[in-house]
C-alpha cells in the first residue's frame, strides 16, 4: 500500500515511529516531512499529504501533530481529503467503515507509540461498509462542492 506521511515538530518523534513501523510491514511510504523537532507550520505538511491522497498518489495518508487536531483542520482543507483524529483503535475501525475517512491525524503529545501502531494497523485494514453510509459520504462531498443534494 502507497502512504504519505508527515508531521510537525510536536509530532516529529511519533512520526519517524510510525514511518518505521509501516515500512516494516511492507508498505511503500513517502515522508514529506518534517525532518526534525524544528518548529514548522502544521499546514504544509497537511496540504502536501492531503494532495497526495485526493489526486490517488496514495492510498491513504498518516498526519502527526502535538493533538492531531490542527493537522485534521487543516488537511480537510483539500477537497476529496476525510480526515480524522483517533486516539483508539475503535475509532480507527470506525472512521473507516462509516466515513471512509482517507487521512488519520495523531496527536503526538497525546498516545503511546504502540497504541498510534495499533491505530494505524486498524485504519489500514478496515474496509468501508458503503450502503447507507456512501450516501452520508456523498452528502459530504457535495458540501466541498457547495452543492445540494
Amino acid at each position: 500500500m502507497r502512504l504519505y506521511v508527515g508531521s510537525d515538530h510536536a509530532g516529529f518523534a511519533l512520526k519517524e515511529q510510525v514511518r518505521a513501523h509501516l515500512e516494516q510491514a511492507g508498505h511503500d511510504v513517502v515522508d514529506v516531512g518534517t525532518h526534525s523537532e524544528q518548529s514548522v507550520d502544521y499546514p504544509d505538511f497537511a496540504r502536501q499529504v492531503g494532495e497526495a491522497v485526493a489526486s490517488g498518489d496514495a492510498e491513504y495518508g498518516i498526519l502527526v501533530c502535538g493533538s492531531g487536531l490542527g493537522m485534521a483542520i487543516a488537511a480537510n482543507k483539500v477537497d476529496g481529503v476525510r480526515a480524522v483524529q483517533i486516539m483508539d483503535t475503535e475509532m480507527a475501525k470506525m472512521s473507516r467503515m462509516h466515513n471512509d475517512a482517507n487521512i488519520v491525524t495523531l496527536p503526538g503529545r497525546y498516545i503511546e507509540p504502540e497504541t498510534a501502531d495499533a491505530i494505524v494497523d486498524t485504519f489500514l485494514a478496515t474496509a468501508f461498509e458503503g450502503g447507507r453510509h456512501q450516501d452520508r459520504v456523498d452528502k459530504i462531498t457535495s458540501m466541498e462542492h457547495g452543492t445540494r443534494d
